[in-house]
Formats: structure tokens, sequence, C-alpha cells
């Protein structure tokens, strides 16, 4: 079941990323101006119920989800529509002849990313695509984001499975450093002294051969034991995520981060001083000794 909602940023941040891919395609491709105005439907006949059912609003914006035969379109003011796809579905592409049966195009072509313009028809309490119009230059566009994240999540996964093999049978590390964050009372904000620490490790670290990042959060002795849990799972969290996305550092060079609560305290929690030394989430840098120097 496709949750409808808004998310305007998100909607931004697709868009943006599927005109940024689009531009550069164009600028790499000269367009054949005779090719511009050729359009192709390829479909199946529409089945007589499809013919009998009433006319529904037509939905234009940018494929944001898939479940089984429905798609979720999110339109510029963020509003998501769930509108099912069946054998009557006509799909036309603009621009060339996609060559492509119908049930292969939907199923290898409608993909996240995709701009479209969909006419709908009323199907029970919900809406079904009688034909979607789509752009071939935005279908090369989307296909290419796609591909590119799966060959990177392949990439990811092989890199992980290979370290695992050589630590795996390896439990001691030598710890390199440890660079220790620190945060308000029942907060979970990065400063921006933590993010310039935490650049500054990741940097350090990539040059370390075999190096792994091993991050923990932590909490004082304020608030309850189920309140500090997730809250130092949250910090480090949020660690993980600033390392990754702002400072470069590979996930499958990531440990498994994790919160200790209230447990380890770097000082007392029966001062201000203390308590504060313990708002922190560490982030050590390991190396195998099976691998340290090689």
């Amino acid at each position: 079941m496709i949750v409808v909602s808004k998310t305007p940023r998100a909607l931004l941040s697709l868009a943006m990323l599927t005109a940024t891919a689009s531009a550069s395609l164009a600028a790499q491709e000269p367009q054949d101006q005779s090719q511009a105005d050729l359009s192709a439907t390829v479909h199946m006949p529409p089945s007589p119920e499809t013919a009998e059912l009433a006319e529904g609003p037509e939905i234009e914006g940018i494929i944001s989800a898939r479940s089984g035969d429905s798609i979720q379109v999110t339109a510029s003011d963020g509003t998501n529509t769930a509108i099912a796809v069946n054998d009557a579905t006509r799909i036309k592409a603009s621009g060339g002849f996609l060559g492509l049966h119908r049930s292969k195009l939907a199923a290898e072509s409608l993909l996240n990313g995709l701009p479209v313009t969909i006419k709908t028809v009323q199907s029970g309490s919900g809406l079904l695509a009688s034909q979607i119009d789509l752009k071939n230059k935005d279908l090369k566009t989307a296909s290419m984001i796609h591909n590119g994240t799966a060959q990177g999540f392949a990439e990811q996964t092989a890199a992980t499975e290979a370290l695992r093999g050589r630590v795996g049978d390896i439990d001691q590390y030598n710890i390199k450093s440890t660079t220790n964050v620190n945060f308000d009372t029942g907060k979970a904000v990065l400063s921006a002294q933590a993010k310039n620490d935490l650049c500054a490790t990741a940097t350090a670290a990539e040059g370390m051969d075999n190096a792994l990042l091993l991050v923990v959060g932590y909490t004082d002795s304020t608030g309850s034991s189920d309140f500090n849990q997730e809250l130092s799972e949250k910090r480090a969290g949020r660690v993980v995520n600033y390392l990754q996305q702002v400072c470069g550092w590979k996930p499958y060079r990531m440990l498994t981060p994790s919160g200790m609560s209230e447990a380890d305290p770097l000082a007392s929690n029966d001062t201000v001083e203390g308590k504060s030394q313990n708002r922190r989430v560490a982030v050590n840098v390991l190396v195998s000794k099976g691998l340290d120097g090689l």
C-alpha cells in the first residue's frame, strides 16, 4: 500500500537530480531535430472494462515509488498520488520508438525519478492509468541514475564481503585513535566544532591502510534508561550520517554503530563538567591486528 503524503523537499531534490542528469545528457548528445517530433505508443488493446470506466484526473509529476502494479507520482506541490498500471495501460514515449513490449517497458522503465504525465480513469476507490506519457530523454536519464545506483550498491556489497572475508577470523583490533564529539543535554545536534573534528578524523583515517571506523554513542545520567538508550543510538546515527554524507567516508568501511546509553562514562555524573564529557560520541579508528601494517 502506498501512503499519500506531501514531501516538497524530497521532490525538489529528486527533480534537481533528474534535471542535472538531463542537462548533462543534452550537452553530450547532439539533438537530431528530424527526430524531435517523433512519437511511438507501445500498448496492449484496451479492455472493454477499461473503456467503460469514468475519466479521472490527469496527473503530472515524477515517479517517486513503486509497489507491485502501482506507482506513486509526486507533483510539483509535493502531493503524492497512487496510480495502478495494468495491461490496458498505454505508454507513450516521445522522441523515438522504444522498441519494447508494454509489459517489459512498464517493468523496466517506469523508474523512480522519471517525469511522467498520466491520463487516468476511476477504478473502484482508486485511479488506473489509461495512458502514461514520458520523454525518451528523461527515460535515458532515469535509467542512468538507476543503473549507476545499482552499480554503486553492487560495488559496495562486493567490497564489504571482501573485507569481511579478510577479518572474519580476527576479533582483535588496534585502536589507532579516538575522537570524541560532545552534545548538549538531551540533544543529538552536531556543533560546528564536532563537524570539523569528524571530517578531520575521516581524512586522517583515509590515509591508513585497512582502517575502519567504529562509532559509539553515549549519554550522561540525565533521563530514563529507555530515553538515554534511544538518544545514544540517535547520536551515533547522526555522526555516521555526517561522516558518510559530508566527510566522504565509505559505508563499507564503517562497523555497525551502537548506543551505550550511560555505560562507560569518561567522568563522574555527579558534576556538571563530568556530565558534559559523558554526552559524547566516540569515533574509533581501528585496524585489525592481522592487517595492521599490510
